[in-house]
């Protein structure tokens, strides 16, 4: 009885250690066939996500600037546009980085 429990067991795990053998390798078949995702791939997204984020904030410290030249006030309406176009740029990049992993996982 004891033999039998444990070449079981021995098979079981031969079961779950060939299971996952095959999907690690069916990853790599796919990762393989995917060329879009490679060193560049990771380039590009931090330069998308750079972008993401730079624009918004120079476009409200733009705005900013004119506000305040154009309407002169105590508040710095530079720094606050500044800020809120780095706040929403971040937000931006955020959600895009957060649907790009959604896309991961779903591969997976």
């Amino acid at each position: 009885m004891a033999e039998k429990d444990s070449s079981e067991k021995r098979l079981s795990s031969e079961d779950e250690f060939s299971r996952q053998v095959g999907r690690k390798e069916a990853r790599k078949l796919k990762a393989r066939d995917r060329k879009d995702h490679g060193v560049r791939f990771g380039l590009d997204m931090l330069g998308v996500i750079g972008w993401s984020v730079s624009i918004p904030a120079l476009a409200g410290s733009f705005l900013g600037a004119w506000i305040d030249r154009t309407w002169p006030s105590r508040f710095s309406w530079t720094l606050m546009l500044l800020l809120g176009g780095i706040i929403l740029g971040s937000i931006n990049a955020w959600y895009w980085i957060s649907q790009e992993r959604k896309k991961i996982e779903k591969d997976r």
